[in-house]
């Protein structure tokens, strides 16, 4: 029986990735550094990343969704953050979709998209 998915992200820097995501408010809980693989935790949303040194953030084309019950807190929290509009990470708050979403877009620093939102 099925329990969960996991996106598994390409990252140039586990130490970089782990910063990044922490920041977000997500916790490491595991890291093979030998093997370059990370898992990061929030609430019950994980997320593995696989270390690829030549990965490039401005061709990436990976991402993930996150379904969350509060978009509007956690693109506040992310505000205070600082995070940029335009490079990488970038940074776009959450606004109301034309599919019946309210989401916000966050970049991290390899290029991954973040789509985090909310059923309208």
């Amino acid at each position: 029986m099925l329990i969960s998915t996991c996106g598994i992200l390409p990252v140039r820097d586990l130490d970089v990735t782990a910063e990044f995501y922490t920041k977000l408010g997500f916790k490491e809980t595991g890291r093979w550094t030998g093997s370059g693989y990370l898992i990061m935790v929030m609430d019950t949303v994980e997320v593995h990343f696989a270390h690829n040194p030549e990965n490039d953030p401005a061709t990436s084309q990976c991402a993930i969704y996150i379904r969350t019950d509060d978009v509007d807190t956690l693109s506040a929290h992310i505000e205070t953050l600082g995070i940029p509009a335009e490079g990488f990470p970038r940074f776009k708050p959450a606004e109301d979709k034309s599919w019946e979403m309210r989401e916000l877009h966050l970049l991290d620093p390899d290029g991954n998209l973040l789509r985090i939102g909310q059923f309208m």
